[in-house]
């Protein structure tokens, strides 16, 4: 299944449009990361434990979409927007949400 960005499919035709499909997800980071974090805030860096767990996050929500989009018989999501949040009193909760439009290609 075809997941983009843009509003179209090159060399297809949008033939039905099928509604908006979400993928979403809330993860926390562990304290062990958050110690990791607060390192690399100090002395400099990046934080790989965060990037690994904003990566997971990621794919786990476009996988979401994509088993839903698949439940509505779409071939295809286009016009994808994703987007990150914290979440939590400390800010340690990471939302990931991306949507777009279900579609039938011809």
């Amino acid at each position: 299944m075809i997941i983009t960005t843009t509003g179209h499919v090159q060399g297809k035709e949008v033939s039905e449009y099928l509604g908006i499909v979400f993928g979403e997800v809330i993860t926390g980071v562990n304290m062990i990361k958050d110690f990791g974090a607060g390192l690399r805030d100090i002395f400099g860096g990046r934080a790989q434990g965060y990037e690994e767990e904003l990566s997971n996050a990621r794919e786990q929500a476009i996988d979401e979409l994509h088993a839903r989009a698949v439940a509505m018989g779409a071939d295809a999501v286009i016009a994808c927007k994703m987007d990150y949040e914290v979440l939590g009193q400390a800010g340690s909760m990471l939302m990931v949400t991306i949507s777009g439009t279900a579609v039938k290609l011809r």
